[in-house]
C-alpha cells in the first residue's frame, strides 16, 4: 500500500480517521432488546446503528440505537462542564460534545454508547420491549460513520423505494426489522426440523451439487469444466468436446441410490437446488428444500382402505408411503406448535370441485358441473368436444358489494352473469352453442340472486388448473371467512403421465412426460394399464402426494419404482427416452439391479413454507440474498459475461 507523504494534509486526515474509528472499544454488555425495567439503574455498553435522531433543544436530544435484536431510545444532555474528545474518539461525561457528536453522526452510523438505564416518564412510555426505559448516554464512540447520503433509509417503511432498487442495496434492506426477523425465524424453524428428524432416526447426508445433465423435467444450469483436458472419464470427454456439470435440480437420484445402498434407511438434508425456470413470486433459480427419503415403506395402500368409497372427496389415503406422510405431518405440527388436520383428496376430486390440483380450502365454495342442466343439443355438442361446463355460484348475500371485484375476472374463457332473485339463467353463452327454449335454466344456489361465473373444461381432468379454478383461487382470500386460517390438504393419485404440462414439453417434444418425475411408482391397481400402453396410459394414477397449504404446494413426493425392470419399461416404452437420454439414469438403474428396498420420499419447499409462516407474498423476503424474477442478482451483479480467454480454457467460444 502506498502511503501519503509525511506531514501531508491527506496523512493527517487518514491518521485522524484511524484514531477516531479504529481505536479501542469494549464489548457490549447487552443487546438492545435485553433492556427493560429490570435493568433500570444498570450501567450498559451497547453497540448498533443510529437510526433516528431528534434534537429537541440545544441541551437535549433523543436518539434511537438499533441492533439485529431490537431498538432502544437514547437520551443525551448537554453537560455544563467542559472537556475534550479523547484520541480514541470517546467523549467523557464531562464533555459538552456528547450531544453534538450524536446529533452530527449520519444516520446508519455504527456506534458504541455507554450509559445508565433510566425509567421513562409515564407520558413517554411506548409499546414494545424497551418502551418503558431509555439509556442516559454519558459516552459515545463512533465505530464506523455512514456516508452522509445513503441510497435509502431502511427504517422509513412508508418511503421505501421499489424492490428492484432495494435489491441493488440489499445490505441496507436487510436492516429492516421485518427482514431480519424473517431470517431469524427461518433459522429457528430449520433448527426445530433438524431436531425432530434426528429424533425420528433420520441421518443427515450431503449429496453432490455438481452432477450430470439428465432429462428429469426442468431446465438445468450447466457448469463448464476443464476436466475434459485432464481425463477421459466419459465419451464426451474422450471426444474432445467441452464437458459440463449440471447443477442439481434436486437430489433425486443420489438419495435413491443412497437408500438403495443400505447404508442409510432414513435420509434428510437441507438441499440447495437449481432450476433455470421462469421467475415467479414463489420461485427462485436457486432454492432450498428439506429433502427426505425412507426405506421399507409400504407400496400400495398402507391402511387396507383401497375399497374406500371412490366418490367421497375426502376419502382415506389409498396409496403407499404412509410412513412419509406421518413424518411430514409431525414436522408441520412441530413448526406450528399446534394440532393440525390433514385431510386427503384425490386429484380427480380436486380438479372437479375446485378446478385446481392445489385447492385452497379456506373458502368452502365448490365448483358445479352444470352440463347436465343444458339442453340435449348443447350436451351432445360438448360431449363430442370432450368438454363440460362448470359454474361458480356466489349468492348475492355473500357478495356484500364486491361485484366490481368479480368484473376483473371476466375474460374470453370466463363469463360472469348477474342473476336477480327468482330469475333463472337464460343461457346465451358465447363459450358453447346454447339453444334458447325460453324456459331458462335453474342453477342451484341462485334462487335469491347470485353472481354466476361459468367456463368450460375438459371432461377428463388434466393439468393443474381449469379456467374457473384460477378465478376461484384469486377470489378465495377475499371471500374466505378467515383468511388467516391454515388449511392443509394432501392431494394424491395424480395422473402418472401427462401431455398437458407446458413446462415439460420442451423436453418431451410431444411424447408422454411424467407428471411428477419418472421414478414415481404407479398405483398397484393400475399396473395392468401400464402393460397395455396406448390410450390406457392416460388412466394410470401414480403413488404421488402433494401437501398443499392455503392453495400453495409446500411439499411433494412419491413412492418410488424400486424394480429395475419396471423402471426400464417406463423409460423405454412409455416416455420413449432415447439411448442418450436413458444414459443419464444408468447409475440409478444399476443400483436398482443390485437390490433396492421399497422406498419413498418427499421434498418440502422450505422457502415457500417460510414465506407463508412469515406472512410474505414473495419468497425473496425470506431469503438473505435473492434474485429477481428474471434470475438476476442485482447486488452481486450476476450473471455476467466472462473474457474470451476464460471461455477458451473450457473449450468454449463467445458469440
Amino acid at each position: 500500500m502506498l502511503l501519503p507523504k509525511p506531514g501531508s494534509t491527506i496523512l493527517r486526515r487518514w491518521s485522524s480517521t484511524l484514531t477516531a474509528h479504529l481505536g479501542r472499544y469494549r464489548p457490549r454488555t447487552h443487546k438492545c432488546n435485553e433492556l427493560n425495567e429490570s435493568t433500570i439503574d444498570s450501567r450498559v455498553d451497547l453497540c448498533g446503528w443510529l437510526v433516528n435522531n431528534r434534537k429537541v433543544s440545544k441541551n437535549l436530544g433523543f436518539f434511537v440505537l438499533q441492533d439485529a435484536h431490537g431498538q432502544v431510545q437514547l437520551l443525551a444532555r448537554q453537560s455544563k462542564a467542559s472537556g475534550n474528545t479523547e484520541a480514541s474518539g470517546t467523549v467523557n461525561v464531562s464533555t459538552p460534545n456528547v450531544l453534538a457528536l450524536l446529533d452530527s453522526a449520519p444516520l446508519q452510523s455504527v456506534l458504541q454508547i455507554s450509559g445508565v438505564v433510566r425509567r421513562r416518564l409515564p407520558s413517554a412510555i411506548t409499546p414494545g420491549p424497551t418502551g418503558a426505559i431509555e439509556v442516559a448516554v454519558d459516552s459515545v464512540q463512533i465505530l464506523n460513520p455512514a456516508k452522509e447520503k445513503l441510497p435509502f433509509s431502511p427504517n422509513d417503511e412508508a418511503a421505501l423505494p421499489a424492490e428492484e432498487f432495494r435489491l441493488r442495496h440489499r445490505h441496507l434492506d436487510l436492516r429492516r426489522t421485518k427482514l431480519s426477523d424473517n431470517l431469524r425465524r427461518r433459522s429457528e424453524v430449520a433448527h426445530n426440523v433438524r431436531n425432530f428428524l434426528h429424533e425420528q432416526g433420520f441421518v443427515e447426508v450431503e449429496t453432490p451439487m455438481l452432477l450430470k445433465s439428465t432429462p428429469e423435467g426442468a431446465r438445468e444450469y450447466l457448469v463448464p469444466t476443464r476436466i475434459s483436458k485432464r481425463t477421459s472419464s466419459s465419451e464426451a470427454d474422450a471426444s474432445g468436446q467441452p464437458a459440463f456439470y449440471a447443477l442439481s435440480q434436486s437430489p433425486q437420484q443420489p438419495k435413491q441410490i443412497l437408500i438403495s445402498s443400505g447404508a442409510v434407511e432414513k435420509y434428510f438434508q437441507f438441499a440447495r437446488c437449481f432450476r433455470d425456470e421462469d421467475g415467479r413470486a414463489d420461485r427462485q433459480p436457486e432454492f432450498t428444500q428439506i429433502d427426505l427419503e425412507m426405506a421399507w415403506v409400504s407400496w400400495g395402500s398402507s391402511n387396507n382402505d383401497a375399497a374406500a368409497t371412490p366418490t367421497a372427496p375426502f376419502s382415506n389415503w389409498r396409496i403407499g408411503g404412509g410412513e412419509v406422510r406421518n413424518v411430514i405431518e409431525g414436522i408441520m405440527r412441530k413448526i406450528w406448535a399446534q394440532d393440525l388436520e390433514f385431510p386427503v383428496m384425490q386429484y380427480m376430486h380436486a380438479m372437479e370441485y375446485y378446478g385446481s390440483d392445489k385447492p385452497d380450502l379456506r373458502w368452502d365454495k365448490k365448483l358445479l358441473d352444470i352440463t347436465y342442466l343444458l339442453p340435449a343439443e348443447a350436451r351432445d355438442h360438448l360431449s363430442a368436444a370432450g368438454t363440460a361446463v362448470e359454474a361458480l355460484v356466489i349468492p348475492a348475500s355473500e357478495l356484500d358489494g364486491r361485484w366490481d371485484m368479480l368484473e376483473q375476472y371476466r375474460s374470453p374463457t370466463v363469463e360472469i352473469h348477474k342473476l336477480e332473485p327468482g330469475v333463472d339463467w337464460k343461457g346465451g353463452s358465447q363459450l358453447f352453442p346454447q339453444p334458447t327454449d325460453g324456459q331458462g335454466i335453474q342453477i342451484p344456489g341462485t334462487e335469491n340472486g347470485a353472481a354466476l361465473l361459468i367456463a368450460t373444461r375438459p371432461i377428463a381432468a388434466q393439468g393443474g388448473w381449469t379456467s374457473l379454478g384460477r378465478v376461484r383461487a384469486g377470489l378465495t382470500p377475499h371471500f374466505a371467512p378467515d383468511p388467516q386460517a391454515q388449511k392443509f390438504l394432501w392431494v394424491t393419485e395424480f395422473p402418472l403421465f401427462t401431455r398437458a404440462d407446458e413446462d415439460k414439453d420442451f423436453l418431451a417434444h410431444g411424447r408422454w412426460s411424467s407428471s411428477h418425475h419418472p421414478f414415481t411408482a404407479p398405483m398397484v391397481e393400475d399396473l395392468p394399464l401400464l402393460q397395455q400402453g396406448g390410450s390406457a396410459l392416460a388412466k394410470i394414477r401414480g403413488q404421488h402426494y402433494d401437501l398443499v397449504l392455503n392453495g400453495t404446494e409446500v411439499a411433494g413426493g412419491s413412492v418410488r419404482v424400486h424394480d429395475a425392470t419396471l423402471q426400464e419399461h417406463i423409460f423405454e416404452n412409455v416416455l420413449e427416452l432415447t439411448p442418450n437420454e436413458r444414459a443419464g439414469f444408468s447409475e440409478l438403474l444399476e443400483a436398482l439391479r443390485s437390490g433396492a428396498p421399497p422406498h419413498a420420499g418427499i421434498a418440502i419447499g422450505f422457502d415457500r413454507l417460510m414465506a407463508i409462516l412469515c406472512g410474505e407474498r414473495s419468497i425473496r423476503n425470506v431469503v438473505a440474498f435473492p434474485k429477481t424474477a428474471g434470475g438476476a442478482d442485482l447486488l452481486f451483479k450476476s450473471p455476467t459475461p466472462v473474457p474470451a480467454q476464460t471461455l477458451e480454457l473450457y473449450g468454449l467460444r463467445g458469440m
